[in-house]
C-alpha cells in the first residue's frame, strides 16, 4: 500500500510537500473531518450512522484519508507499523493492566 501511494504522489510530484509535517498536519484534518460527522451526534446515533448507506460512504472516505496520511507519515519516517504497533501493545499492557478478578 506504501509503494501505491509512493507512485501516486511521484506522479504527481508532490514528493517535495510530503514531509512528516506536512503529511501529520494533513492527518489531522482528515482526522478532524471523521470527527465532524459524528460531532453532534448522541452516541447512540454515532453507533448507528453506519447502517445507512450515505453516511457509512461518508465514514469510509474519511476513515481511509486519516490511514492513507497515517501511511505516509511512517513510511516517511521508516516506521515499521506492525513492529510499531507490536511495540505499543506491549506497551499499553503494562501501563493499563487488567483488573484483578476477585
Amino acid at each position: 500500500m506504501q509503494q501505491k501511494l509512493r507512485d501516486f504522489a511521484a506522479a504527481r510530484r508532490w514528493q517535495p510537500f510530503h514531509t512528516p509535517k506536512n503529511l501529520s498536519t494533513a492527518l489531522l484534518v482528515e482526522a478532524a473531518e471523521l470527527a465532524e460527522i459524528f460531532q453532534w451526534m448522541t452516541a447512540e446515533e454515532s453507533q448507528a450512522a453506519h447502517l445507512e448507506p450515505v453516511m457509512k460512504e461518508r465514514i469510509a472516505d474519511e476513515v481511509a484519508d486519516v490511514l492513507l496520511y497515517l501511511l505516509q507519515v511512517a513510511d516517511q519516517c521508516a516506521i515499521d507499523i506492525p513492529a510499531a504497533v507490536a511495540d505499543k501493545l506491549v506497551k499499553n499492557a503494562i501501563k493499563h493492566p487488567e483488573p484483578a478478578r476477585g
